[in-house]
């Protein structure tokens, strides 16, 4: 970026955060956004953000920008700008103001738009600044690929408020026009006459509006190709602002970075409130330095400054503070940011808990904390923002970007799989009992948290956000909170802009849609294929049966040289003649493979392998153009100049469809619909009636299909039909506008080169390790964890480039895109297990991937050796599925524009879908379905060859609230499947776990404590409403609540968020599980109380005691269950005995 000037510059959108147009006339609303202005400018100046008007120009790295106004001094005018947020090398701050008109286009009947912009012009005189007509490449304008572009009026306004209200009222007219357009052609093409034109009626040629709802500093960024994370010159005058982008500076700005956690009291078993809990402590880190804020209204006694280091690297020493009252803490808290003023806030899950409850609670205390450091929050968005700092929420990065299943995203679980330490923990219940009685320990809970926030986010989530930051025109807290669809759209439309293409409105779903004479319920596609083929133990140590298919085999050996020379013509980019060793390499693969063939059935140590595609899905949009614009019909093709005979720029694949029709007939739906546009009809919650057409859309269609279900339901005893597939064609335009798969090769190509970097970095951390030099050690430790960190980000947001299309109101929706795209993966996914059947055993089919055992004596790793010196390494049994997979899958259409001028394209052949082998691993287990003929698909455990957990994916392990006595044996069963050197030995290791813990059940707990088998035995689940909403629904959650309600008063059921965890008794007898659920806290009550309650709900006179009321059999029942799936069942399956006898088998497998 050259240089980029504020007032010249062009703006848009429809975000917050501007004035209207307002004169010196006194007015209140003028008056109160003067005031409001001068209150921010106030603010930002005294936590270090002052304004920088004028001087010599400054370097800064660009932190945040937010929407704004200022005011002409000379006119008394307020308008629109963006306020933007810089860091300088020595650490100062200061913020500019960027002087940006918004604006969004409209688009007129052919050849209107001069009498349209009058018109426009004196309808919105005083509101409009400006109105401009420019051509832009519009891809759904049929012919565009000859040169056609479509002509907007560029509408633009000096503030985001004036642009909504025209908006707002330009939609209306849209909407109008779009109804009564064909209905004015068809008169006009009927009569041959056209009606005489008013000036009043230029508005009816309006017919469409773009770029409309572009957030006002989203299409700012877009605009000025501006960014956070990087580094500019800013010069300020007068007049404007001018910011050059220094892409030689690569290193970040040294930030001040605050993360903090708050304890609070709670009552029992209640989620903290801050209507009257109070802050126990605040702990928090800044920049390494760490901090303590004690409440001693809380707090037993004072706390000594202490130490928290749970790895060497990961230091903290805290400062203590002890205060007397909550009120001093606060005012103790936001005192040191005001002094310290941090550029960015760190929290965990801090936008739903730390920040709303120091907020109520400052309130509380007459304080309104966005006037002491800005921060407020938005009870809307379920966020707290600032406009000059950053709130950047760990968790936030955990649900998107971890790869952390759900059950793993608590801050302990967290600390753990991505620190490397277990942090201290304490039972929520004790702690406000630990906080008066053991201070100190409450005092090491809590800076530890503080620890591991700030850790992770300097480690993990600092590095990933502001490289993003770096190619997503949004601010560093929406980067980290938007869904990765929307990052994507962000993406695409930075791309749409450079290549002048308007961008399209958002998708709204056709309500009226038939198939087959009948109104569609729902319509998509079918997604990947996934698939279980084989259950029990699979261990590379361990000998397993193969039956060969010698013809697969002479086929591989008879296509050897087609596949080496594949290998290093295409794959190694390599010259065949170049290579020095091609014979001998040839003959040692060949010898392996004439060996398999002749022998067939064996029994040998197998090698277990995960063959899947690299970005499976980016690479088949990439190999294959796929694009939303480029989905086209025979109208559209009929339409283009290209469409010639023999044309080549037409690519047809196929996807299947599939589509729910209701029962009714068309007729009967169009019969229904009129009957109801002649009634009154009942709005919510409104008493009187109303004409159905008065209603609004989205009611007018609640209220149809309504009725249409009950009519469907009462004619043909059901609502919808059987689901259809059906077997489509999509066409592909191989000459469409490349614009959104070249967003898609630059992202791919950028996760590979972290990739890259990742593997460099592990090679050097490996030589640091060897030269035992701690500085390298540490510096490639750290390159690692960001390389990897980075990597899987744009992991996770290049697989959404598919997702993206299908998403609810998508700007790029395309159903025949994502159909193809999984359509054409599960045959590549099917076609290799053809291959792989017949020379091994496939064990399990991924959407992306085959998880397979092949022979131990099946051709691995090959070096090719060239007459320069270089060598290429290639893995065998990825080069044979290659090759297939560029025959069946090569795009031999790929067209690319070369001279844009004569419309010259070059036909090139693309296929970047490939294999890659993962493995060999030490052992896969996969386990049974209780049911006959089932295996339970996307369930396994896979081990590393040094005994590591490679991928657990599927188990009661990893969810939340599941019962602790299953997630506990499960954690103890899987690597003693490493265990023994038979198949035999294997199941019996495994079989002591599930005795012990059968004998646990069996003896009811004898050698524990009472504490401890609870714990083993409680489930919980959270209430989502309050205990009222579920109305006469049945579960043991909602048999809980009720029943603590009983004991601890109505007022904890009344709110959402009760956290319910019980047991199951065995009394009464014959009574739903649901209704025999005890809570957990009965038993932490006064004894004689819970004798009482124990004895009401159970229904029983004697003993009360906890091993007395326990349904033993309903977990013996529960455990069993789990070491079917887990042991016995696949036990049987391999033809073991049953290792655990007291679990028995279901009857079908006694008759097989």
């Amino acid at each position: 970026m050259s240089g980029r000037r504020g007032p010249g510059a062009r703006g848009g959108g429809g975000g917050g955060g501007a004035g209207g147009n307002w004169r010196r006339s006194g007015s209140a609303a003028a008056k109160e956004q003067r005031l409001r202005l001068g209150a921010e400018e106030l603010l930002e100046s005294r936590l270090g953000f002052a304004p920088y008007t004028d001087g010599e120009r400054r370097l800064g790295w660009l932190l945040t920008f937010s929407p704004s106004s200022w005011e002409d001094e000379d006119s008394g005018k307020i308008y629109s700008c963006v306020d933007l947020y810089f860091v300088s090398q020595d650490g100062s701050t200061f913020k500019v103001k960027y002087k940006f008109r918004p604006y969004f286009y409209a688009a007129t009947k052919d050849k209107m738009e001069l009498e349209v912009e009058a018109y426009i012009r004196r309808r919105y005189e005083g509101e409009i600044s400006d109105i401009e007509i420019i051509e832009k490449d519009d891809l759904d304008l049929k012919n565009h690929l000859s040169g056609l572009k479509r002509k907007y009026l560029k509408l633009q306004f000096d503030t985001v408020q004036q642009l909504m209200r025209v908006r707002n009222d330009l939609l209306h007219v849209v909407e109008k026009n779009e109804e009564k357009l064909d209905a004015v052609e068809a008169f006009e093409t009927i009569h041959g006459v056209k009606r005489v034109e008013r000036p009043q009626d230029y508005i009816n040629y309006i017919i469409d509006l773009r770029e409309y709802d572009v957030p006002y500093h989203v299409r700012f960024a877009i605009d000025n190709d501006l960014r956070c994370g990087q580094w500019y010159n800013v010069s300020v005058s007068s007049s404007d602002v001018l910011l050059q982008r220094r892409e030689d500076l690569l290193q970040r700005a040294e930030v001040h970075v605050c993360a903090f956690d708050i304890e609070t009291t709670k009552l029992p078993l209640k989620f903290p409130d801050a209507e009257y809990d109070t802050v126990m402590m605040i702990s928090y880190m800044i920049d390494g330095q760490g901090y303590l804020i004690i409440n001693r209204e809380c707090v037993g006694e004072d706390i000594e400054d202490l130490e928290y280091t749970p790895k060497p690297e990961f230091e903290g020493h805290f400062r203590v503070k002890n205060v007397q009252t909550e009120l001093d803490l606060l005012k103790a808290w936001f005192a040191h940011m005001q002094e310290v003023k941090p550029g960015i806030y760190v929290t965990y899950n801090g936008d739903f808990f730390d920040w709303p409850f120091l907020e109520k609670r400052a309130a509380h205390h007459g304080i309104k904390m966005n006037e002491e450091i800005g921060f407020q929050c938005d009870n809307n968005q379920g966020e707290c923002r600032a406009k000059f700092s950053c709130h950047l929420d760990c968790f936030a990065w955990v649900k998107r970007d971890s790869y952390l299943p759900q059950g793993s995203q608590g801050l302990k679980a967290v600390t753990k799989a991505k620190l490397g330490y277990d942090p201290l923990e304490v039972n929520p219940e004790d702690m406000v009992r630990f906080a008066m009685e053991q201070p100190q320990t409450m005092a090491s809970y809590s800076v530890s948290d503080a620890v591991a926030t700030y850790y992770l986010y300097m480690t993990y989530v600092h590095p990933f956000i502001f490289s993003l930051a770096t190619i997503i025109p949004m601010s560093p807290d929406e980067v980290l909170r938007k869904g990765s669809g929307t990052l994507c759209e962000m993406l695409l439309m930075v791309q749409a802009f450079k290549a002048n293409v308007i961008c399209p409105n958002k998708h709204q779903a056709d309500l009226e849609k038939f198939y087959n004479n009948r109104l569609l319920e729902s319509e998509t596609y079918i997604g990947g294929h996934v698939e279980c083929l084989e259950t029990g133990v699979f261990r590379s140590d361990l000998p397993t049966k193969f039956q060969l298919e010698p013809s697969a085999y002479e086929q591989l050996i008879g296509n050897l040289d087609r596949d080496l020379q594949y290998a290093i013509t295409v794959e190694g980019k390599l010259d065949i003649d170049s290579v020095t060793n091609y014979d001998e390499v040839k003959d040692a693969i060949e010898q392996k493979l004439v060996s398999l063939r002749d022998h067939p059935n064996r029994e040998e140590r197998p090698l277990i392998y995960h063959l899947d595609v690299a970005a499976m899905y980016p690479n088949i949009i990439l190999t294959n153009r796929l694009q939303p614009p480029s989905i086209v019909t025979d109208v559209d093709c009929t339409a283009c100049d290209f469409n010639r005979p023999g044309k080549r720029c037409l690519r047809k694949l196929e996807w299947v469809w599939r589509g729910e029709t209701y029962m009714a007939k068309k007729n009967d739906y169009y019969h229904i619909k009129r009957q109801i546009e002649s009634e009154l009809i009942q709005s919510g919650g409104i008493a009187s009636s109303m004409p159905f057409l008065d209603l609004s859309k989205p009611e007018h269609l609640l209220k149809l299909k309504d009725r249409l279900k009950k009519y469907c339901q009462k004619a043909h005893k059901r609502v919808v039909d059987k689901p259809i597939t059906e077997v489509r064609e999509a066409g592909i335009c191989m000459r469409e506008n490349s614009f959104y798969v070249d967003t898609v090769r630059s992202f791919r190509d950028r996760r590979y080169e972290y990739k890259g970097l990742n593997k460099t970095w592990k090679g050097k951390l490996a030589e640091a390790k060897a030269s035992g030099n701690s500085m390298k050690i540490q510096e490639a430790q750290d390159m690692v964890v960001l390389y990897d960190s980075l990597q899987l980000a744009h992991k996770c947001i290049l697989n959404s480039f598919y997702g993206y299309v299908m998403r609810k109101g998508a700007r790029w929706y395309s159903m025949e895109m994502a159909g193809v795209v999984t359509y054409t993966g599960a045959k590549i996914i099917q076609n290799a297990r053809l291959l792989v059947e017949k020379i091994g055993r496939p064990l399990e089919l991924d959407t992306d991937g085959i998880w397979c055992v092949l022979p131990g004596s099946f051709p691995e790793n090959f070096t090719f050796k060239t007459k320069v010196g270089k060598k290429l390494t290639i893995s065998y049994p990825c080069v044979m599925l290659n090759v297939d997979v560029a025959r069946n899958n090569t795009n031999d259409q790929y067209q690319t524009l070369t001279d844009p001028v004569n419309k010259i394209y070059t036909i090139h052949s693309e296929c970047s879908i490939e294999f890659e082998v993962d493995g060999p691993y030490k052992a896969m287990i996969l386990p049974a379905s209780k049911e006959e003929g089932v295996l339970i698909k996307k369930r396994y455990a896979v081990f590393n060859e040094d005994g590591t957990l490679a991928e657990l994916k599927g188990f009661e392990i990893k969810r939340r609230g599941e019962l602790k006595l299953i997630k506990v044996f499960q954690a103890e069963v899987f690597d003693k499947f490493l265990h023994g050197s038979t198949l035999e030995e294997c199941y019996s290791a495994v079989a002591s776990v599930a005795n012990r813990w059968l004998d646990l059940l069996d003896n009811q707990g004898i050698d524990i404590a009472d504490s401890e088998l609870l714990d083993f035995i409680s489930e919980s689940s959270t209430m989502s409403k309050s205990l009222v909403d579920y109305g006469e629904q049945k579960s043991c959650a909602v048999t809980t609540a009720k029943r603590l309600a009983e004991f601890l008063g109505d007022s904890m059921v009344k709110d959402k968020g009760l956290h319910c965890q019980y047991i199951v008794a065995r009394e009464p007898q014959g009574t739903p599980v649901s209704e025999r659920a005890v809570p957990v806290a009965i038993f932490e009550t006064d004894p004689e109380i819970a004798k009482h309650y124990l004895r009401k709900w159970c229904r029983i006179s004697s003993d009360a005691s906890i091993r007395s009321i326990v349904d033993w059999s309903y977990y013996k029942q529960r455990l069993s269950s789990a070491i079917q799936k887990i042991i016995t069942i696949p036990a049987a399956m391999q033809k073991i005995s049953n290792p655990v006898p007291r679990v028995l088998h279901p009857d079908w497998l006694h008759k097989k």
